[in-house]
């Protein structure tokens, strides 16, 4: 399972979008309570989105189990967790793509996002 995070990590590295960072830790399910998140947006359970404490909102981070190597890409629209440890929180649809409910060990690659043009 390490072996695949570590090749997703050198294919993202040979692409355009490589990765501007990479951390590893304990990824837990978001409790849901129907409001809006810190970002602004509606909660949506079944939207594959993220709470990070640091990252910037509408950063791509993407998310690999390290326990059977699946991986989802999130964006992240709120801010948490908040519980010492944890370094994502992840609505529960991208937990079950992910094949858990609880808690399990992640390794997130933030991807570099396409710049915005602004005028």
């Amino acid at each position: 399972m390490i072996v695949r995070s570590l090749l997703a990590l050198s294919l993202l590295a040979l692409c355009d979008i490589g990765p501007v960072s990479a951390e590893s830790g304990t990824a837990s399910v978001y409790g849901y309570s129907g409001g809006k998140t810190a970002s602004g947006e509606r909660a949506n359970p079944s939207a594959f989105t993220a709470a990070h404490r640091t990252l910037p909102f509408g950063t791509s981070v993407t998310v690999i189990n390290q326990r059977n190597g699946k991986s989802v890409t999130v964006r992240i629209n709120d801010r948490g967790p908040f519980v010492r440890g944890r370094i994502i929180d992840l609505t529960p649809a991208a937990a079950s793509a992910l094949g858990f409910s609880g808690l399990t060990q992640v390794t997130l690659v933030t991807q570099r996002n396409a710049p915005h043009s602004r005028m």
